[in-house]
């Protein structure tokens, strides 16, 4: 399959390394919040508590507080049209925290990403409560 077709809009699996869920996981899991912040464009938008949305530091603050729980996320898949991506995403993070509390947190997300001129799939809208 060609990665850049834009004839018609299909879905691809969170596992394929090329999907913006795929990099989203793979970065939220390394642990490193710069790693996680280049999946975002500049001005991405975050929606970390329904209805609060955030952009520059405040993301990459609330999403270094995600990543500092050291647990991994998982998720599903994406539906794209040319270079832009609708990513209807179950997540998870379960397990115990490294400060010892016990974390259950999931979701179904509802975000927009878009391919850039270089190839990579960024963030434009990550909205992890969905429609909450």
């Amino acid at each position: 399959m060609n990665s850049h077709d834009t004839s018609q809009p299909h879905v691809i699996l969170a596992g394929d390394p090329d999907t913006p869920a795929a990099r989203f996981v793979a970065a939220m899991n390394s642990g490193d919040p710069q790693a996680l912040d280049h999946v975002y464009e500049p001005d991405a938008v975050l929606v970390p508590v329904p209805g609060q949305p955030v952009t520059g530091p405040a993301r990459l603050a609330a999403n270094q507080h995600l990543q500092s729980l050291g647990i991994p996320i998982e998720a599903r898949h994406a539906y794209v049209a040319g270079d832009i991506a609708l990513l209807i995403v179950d997540w998870s993070m379960r397990g115990t925290a490294r400060d010892g509390s016990t974390v259950d947190l999931s979701g179904t997300a509802t975000d927009v990403a878009r391919r850039g001129a270089d190839g990579q799939w960024r963030y434009v809208i990550d909205n992890p409560h969905g429609t909450a």
